[in-house]
């Protein structure tokens, strides 16, 4: 009998995984950083330890990180002991997202990280899958999402596709894709809150900000 699968369970851990292209063996996105600082905050948010609060994230009264990716978990420790902050500005603030997802991933025997240098100078780390099977059926859910029932889509799907679609993920969703299935996706979206749009306005900020330099 094939074995059971152990498919990661939190929103970051997933869109890491998503944001890496099979074909080209890499991770292919721009502002990977923001697109995991807001799935750690719609996962805070699905789990009921964080709640809209006038439009800044507060925490929840005894909310634990049991569970909880390593940067879901810092988040909640850092909404809970920091000053209020628009969903934007918790997206758009400076942090190492990408490597402390990657490094819980090869911790746990997703991945693996190879560190070496470019021209002998420059230090970069090459990810491989260890199970490909794995990002195939994050995909698959994805896909799943978008032709399934409404009602039979699980609310982590839902938000899944909406904060992909946010993030315009080439990897996992086409802009044609995204144009084809426009009124579905508008349609999960309420599964992730209000962090697709404050992710929207995150990566136009850090957009601009780059294009001015």
């Amino acid at each position: 009998m094939e074995s059971t699968m152990d498919v990661p369970t939190t929103l970051p851990e997933k869109l890491y995984l998503l944001a890496y292209n099979p074909e080209r063996e890499r991770l292919t996105i721009a502002n990977l950083d923001l697109v995991l600082r807001a799935a750690a905050l719609v996962e805070l948010l699905r789990r009921g330890l964080i709640r809209d609060d006038g439009r800044h994230p507060a925490a929840v009264d005894g909310a634990a990180a049991d569970g909880l990716d390593p940067l879901s978990a810092a988040l909640l420790e850092q909404i809970r002991q920091g000053r209020r902050r628009s969903w934007k500005s918790w997206i758009g603030r400076q942090s190492m997202a990408a490597r402390v997802v990657r490094d819980g991933l090869a911790a746990a025997g997703r991945i693996r990280v190879e560190e070496r240098r470019v021209l002998g100078i420059f230090p970069c780390a090459r990810v491989t899958l260890r199970e490909p099977r794995v990002r195939k059926a994050l995909a698959a859910s994805v896909t799943s999402a978008l032709s399934a029932p409404l009602t039979a889509v699980p609310p982590a799907d839902a938000a899944l596709v909406a904060l992909i679609d946010a993030a315009r993920m080439g990897s996992a969703l086409t802009w044609r894709q995204r144009r084809e299935f426009r009124t579905r996706i508008d349609k999960l979206a309420p599964a992730a809150g209000p962090v697709p749009r404050a992710l929207r306005r995150a990566i136009n900020a850090q957009t601009a900000d780059g294009g001015a330099g």
